[in-house]
């Protein structure tokens, strides 16, 4: 019966609930701290430019009807909140880290954000030298040597489409079913690092804000919920010779007016998706 009635709230836009005092507080009192309750699509009351704007609502949760809503989905009761700090960590999985004290205990909520302007962009989720993701994964060398003819690392043998590098449909079988057959086999540890990430500030929470003008909007899902959705599919090549792991696009960083960072591989995704309960 609750369920029920708490789904219906959660599905007007925010306009709505500014409208009908006392809605917000009903959705935050009756969360119970254990909840995680995922929010789906809704329609934003002001539009988001970047992480630090999204920081600041939290910091002014308690006049912020947004960031009310995203502690109830985090399980927090607002009636037993002390104080949120929400901070911006250099270089981490997390984009921001909410430290929330409430009367039981202090807890930091890591959240990645990936800011969208339309529904069929895409976003990096992750970056990095080939010998980071090879010691990380523990790659055997033979997939390492594949995967360096595909970011230029090394030469091409033959002739190929590029003179720098080699597409992975251009390498030799052996050199593809090793890398389609690595990936595959640990698909569920590549995918968890490239969203969650590990140690202290490890994203527990994605939000993906739409900052179109005409039609802002967030959704917030937990981390986990995005790991497995992102992971649904096969592991295959691409017909333009990349790698896909499920919705997941791998491909060379290229660009950078050819210095060596183009080297780099790099993991992509349309945020997007998660919008409307995808």
């Amino acid at each position: 019966m609750f369920k029920a009635k708490l789904t219906n709230i959660l599905c007007y836009p925010i306009a709505i609930l500014l409208l009908t005092g006392g809605l917000v507080g009903y959705v935050l009192a009756q969360q119970p701290q254990s909840a995680k309750v995922e929010i789906g699509s809704r329609t934003a009351k002001d539009g988001f430019k970047n992480e630090t704007e999204i920081a600041a609502k939290f910091n002014g949760w308690r006049t912020d009807a947004e960031a009310k809503i995203w502690l109830a989905a985090m399980g927090y009761r607002e009636n037993d909140v002390l104080s949120v700090l929400a901070l911006k960590p250099h270089g981490e999985k997390a984009d921001i880290v909410v430290k929330v004290t409430t009367k039981a205990a202090v807890r930091s909520e890591g959240i990645s954000i990936k800011l969208v302007s339309s529904e069929n962009g895409f976003n990096q989720i992750d970056k990095r030298w080939l010998a980071t993701y090879a010691k990380m994964w523990k790659m055997p060398p033979e997939v390492v040597s594949g995967l360096k003819l595909f970011v230029g690392e090394s030469k091409p043998p033959r002739v190929t489409r590029l003179s720098d590098r080699m597409f992975l449909d251009e390498l030799s079988a052996v050199d593809r079913r090793r890398i389609l057959e690595f990936f595959a086999a640990n698909k569920d540890r590549i995918v968890s690092d490239l969203f969650e990430g590990d140690g202290n500030y490890r994203a527990g929470w994605i939000m993906v804000a739409q900052k179109s003008a005409e039609k802002p909007r967030w959704v917030l899902r937990r981390i986990d919920y995005a790991i497995r959705y992102f992971s649904e599919g096969d592991v295959a090549i691409t017909p333009r010779g990349n790698l896909k792991i499920g919705r997941i696009t791998m491909q060379r960083k290229g660009g950078d007016g050819g210095r060596e960072t183009a080297k780099m591989l790099q993991f992509k995704i349309n945020p997007a998706l998660l919008f409307d309960g995808k």
